[in-house]
């Protein structure tokens, strides 16, 4: 049975996200809240809690999983980089945007898409997410909550996540009820940026 934070969504209390930390630090998967949605995620290193991930979506091999950073200084250490990408990037974050980056020796060769070695990195415009991350120190290896076989299950309902996933998983957050705004895809691996899928309610430019 998995525990259920209430957090509040503007003030989000340190006591409850150092507890959501603890258990992502110790192998754990949890549903938390973003921009675009409650989302499942897990340590990046964790490779059991990344499969229990893999089997609650019912995942392909090759599915992409994003790394959700507290800003930019951790775009470096997991991507390949240029001035131009840095800049569009920055330009464009927190927000409901993943960017596709090739990846470096950092990240775990499972976490990378294809034979292309890229991985998604985002920053989320939400607090609770960025607390959650402030306190781990590092990124959450996420995906969104789309469960498979339950067309009526939305990724803004804790409490109807909580019905299908509390047995799951090993925390839900309730950070309020969300909206469902998927996020803008954006591919940086070449010169010119590809935007790879369009998410509803995107106003900001590509500058």
């Amino acid at each position: 049975m998995s525990q259920f934070f209430y957090v509040h969504p503007e003030n989000p209390q340190p006591r409850l996200i150092n507890q959501a930390v603890e258990i992502l630090r110790n192998g754990g998967v949890i549903v938390y809240p973003t921009d675009s949605g409650y989302a499942l995620g897990c340590s990046v290193g964790d490779k059991h809690a990344m499969d229990r991930i893999v089997q609650i979506r019912r995942l392909p091999e090759n599915h992409n999983f994003t790394l959700v950073c507290s800003d930019l200084s951790e775009l470096s250490t997991y991507s390949v980089v240029s001035n131009t990408a840095y800049r569009l990037i920055k330009n464009n974050t927190p927000g409901r945007y993943t960017f596709i980056l090739t990846a470096t020796k950092e990240l775990p060769r499972r976490l990378m898409t294809s034979k292309r070695k890229t991985i998604g990195i985002r920053v989320p415009d939400n607090r609770i997410a960025l607390a959650l991350l402030d306190a781990l120190g590092e990124p959450i290896l996420s995906c969104s909550l789309m469960l498979p076989g339950e067309e009526h299950i939305t990724q803004s309902d804790p409490e109807e996540i909580r019905d299908h996933l509390e047995r799951q998983v090993d925390l839900i957050i309730h950070g309020g009820y969300l909206g469902q705004e998927p996020t803008t895809v954006v591919d940086l691996t070449e010169d010119t940026p590809v935007i790879l899928r369009e998410g509803s309610g995107e106003t900001a430019p590509f500058v």
